[in-house]
């Protein structure tokens, strides 16, 4: 872990990522591209120290109230997280000045701020946002080692779904040759109808790799599937994206079994519904003294 002063914490589309780098160790991660110039170890992470400062700031100037994102880049949830409590402090803020949020994870420390979250929600919006890829358990701590396992999501979609709270899945990656079944694909699809979540985000059944996280991704398919990265590039190359040979029917069977279960499966219309910010109390100001 390593400090360094932000010159700002918003970006143009309000979305924040108080960390950069990660230990979860997910072993598609698209964070660890070089394109995204990360000048240091991706597991040591890099703290913006006036992070709280810039976001005061930030939202004190606002003239109109919005949707604050976060988990884009880097998961909040990290386990440096429980010591910092830099997300904890955000929420605050976001709900000290009547914003909405929006927060991206697979870890259930989110469960620390359900407080807050359904403070926010109660008088503006929250939407938690999980990243679901495999129903099951031993596969999921192989490309996912070091965050909490697919069940442990699943119960916080369930906790959140009880709490009120609108949830949203990501279905991605989709690993071709590991992961893309039809069994993987209706187990979790089972989870989001029982988690009642509002809608999957899907771009496809495959994985995109990027110089960076592609050197990443290979030494951990030799490490946990012997003679995989072979096969991945024979069948790809260098290509940017790695579809499955089964997308079609793979995506159909999603597409399906979403609207059977009026799950909305439109990305445009979840990203629509994400960024569009609720205000319950017609404007009115709100105060930390009402935490």
């Amino acid at each position: 872990m390593h400090y360094v002063k932000a010159g700002s914490i918003l970006s143009a589309q309000n979305g924040m990522n108080l960390y950069r780098g990660c230990t979860h160790g997910c072993i598609y991660c698209d964070s660890r591209s070089k394109c995204y110039n990360m000048n240091h170890d991706f597991e040591d992470i890099e703290v913006k120290e006036n992070a709280i400062e810039l976001l005061r700031e930030s939202l004190r100037s606002k003239r109109k109230k919005c949707m604050i994102g976060t988990g884009s880049m880097t998961d909040p949830y990290i386990p440096l997280e429980e010591n910092i409590q830099n997300v904890r402090k955000s929420l605050e803020i976001i709900y000290e000045y009547g914003f909405g949020v929006t927060i991206i994870t697979k870890s259930d420390r989110i469960l620390r701020d359900i407080d807050l979250l359904k403070k926010i929600n109660d008088r503006s919006k929250c939407v938690i946002q999980m990243t679901l890829t495999t129903y099951n358990e031993e596969l999921c701590k192989k490309i996912e080692p070091n965050v909490s396992t697919t069940k442990e999501r699943f119960e916080t979609l369930k906790i959140f779904r009880d709490a009120g709270i609108p949830t949203v899945v990501w279905l991605c990656p989709i690993l071709p040759f590991i992961n893309d079944t039809e069994e993987n694909i209706n187990g979790i699809i089972d989870m989001c109808i029982e988690a009642k979540v509002y809608g999957i985000i899907c771009f496809g059944m495959g994985v995109t790799l990027r110089e960076g996280n592609r050197e990443y991704f290979y030494r951990q398919l030799d490490k946990n599937f012997p003679g995989l990265k072979e096969k991945y590039a024979r069948t790809f190359g260098n290509r940017y994206v790695a579809d499955s040979p089964k997308n079609n029917e793979l995506m159909e069977l999603f597409h399906r079994r979403c609207e059977e279960h009026g799950i909305v499966h439109d990305n445009d219309a979840i990203f629509a519904y994400l960024n569009t910010f609720e205000d319950k109390f017609g404007g009115e100001q709100l105060s930390l003294f009402d935490l």
